[in-house]
């Protein structure tokens, strides 16, 4: 009787509804949602004709937004492998062989979140402000290319440094999730090479961290603006700003299919990164079978 009496018990306690938890969630969910709702029906809404997605028309027909959105997801996407082939091999040889560096690594790379973007760029402006005085050196025509306006290399360095942090917690959180020392050593012994072990052993465990890490930093790269607007650049958020001064019910609409671009990457490259694994699990599971 006792035994049955408190297994008769459990569903009461899980029939417990919290209600602290419910409250927190909706009062989240109202915070996010709505400015997103109110920003949407500002984008719809006209007095004359009613409902109408005449903004979101005129907006994916306007030349100036592609070339800006393309401009961003080109720059995001550079940004995002250079800084992977920097913080991918670093992290791992810092764990394997120099772990007392650690902490100076990390320290390193939070450094973007204490320099507030308008110092950096304030800096970088300096730099680029000695292209004349380089006139007649072969640096000439590297600083032609840093600020070359179809494609400023010198926004994709600065981005990389600015999505250190994200990409810093994203890898060092993956790599304490696994035993990397033994699977190094183990591709090791059965012949791999350095770069092998790398690319076939360690980058598919940490696929997880990189999707995320990427997709933080894509995201901070499609909404960054000073450094852009500082720089004379104009990428997507910089676009939407000099749209807003005359046409705000566009620059909203814009800013509305910014962030269904940027959830439908996070979806997709979450996605892949989950297919992977799930189809990895399963081979496991046939073959353990078998």
């Amino acid at each position: 009787m006792t035994a049955v009496s408190r297994t008769a018990r459990v569903p009461r306690t899980a029939r417990r509804r919290p209600w602290g938890g419910v409250l927190v969630l909706l009062l989240a969910a109202l915070y996010f949602l709505a400015p997103v709702a109110a920003s949407l029906w500002f984008t719809v809404d006209d007095p004359a004709e009613g409902v109408t997605f005449g903004a979101y028309a005129k907006g994916l027909h306007d030349a100036d937004m592609a070339a800006a959105l393309g401009l961003s997801v080109r720059l995001g996407l550079a940004t995002v492998a250079l800084g992977l082939a920097l913080m991918v091999p670093t992290m791992v040889v810092v764990a394997l062989r120099l772990p007392g560096l650690r902490r100076v690594v990390e320290v390193l790379c939070m450094v973007p979140l204490i320099v507030p973007p308008v110092a950096l760029v304030a800096g970088v402006s300096t730099v680029l402000s000695w292209e004349q005085d380089l006139a007649d050196t072969p640096l000439w025509g590297t600083f032609q290319a840093l600020h070359n306006k179809s494609f400023p290399l010198v926004l994709v360095l600065v981005y990389t440094v600015m999505s250190l942090p994200f990409l810093h917690r994203s890898l060092d959180a993956g790599l304490r999730a696994v035993d990397l020392r033994t699977l190094v050593e183990a591709s090791r012994s059965l012949g791999a090479s350095r770069l092998g072990t790398l690319c076939r052993v360690v980058v598919p465990n940490l696929r997880p961290a990189i999707v995320s890490g990427a997709v933080l930093s894509l995201a901070m790269v499609l909404g960054e603006f000073t450094v852009a607007n500082v720089l004379g650049f104009e990428p997507f958020s910089v676009w939407m700003v000099h749209v807003g001064e005359y046409e705000a019910q566009l620059s909203v609409a814009a800013a509305m299919l910014s962030l269904l671009i940027t959830w439908g990457l996070l979806l997709l490259l979450t996605n892949i990164a989950g297919g992977r694994t799930r189809g990895r699990l399963v081979r496991d599971r046939r073959k353990t079978t078998v």
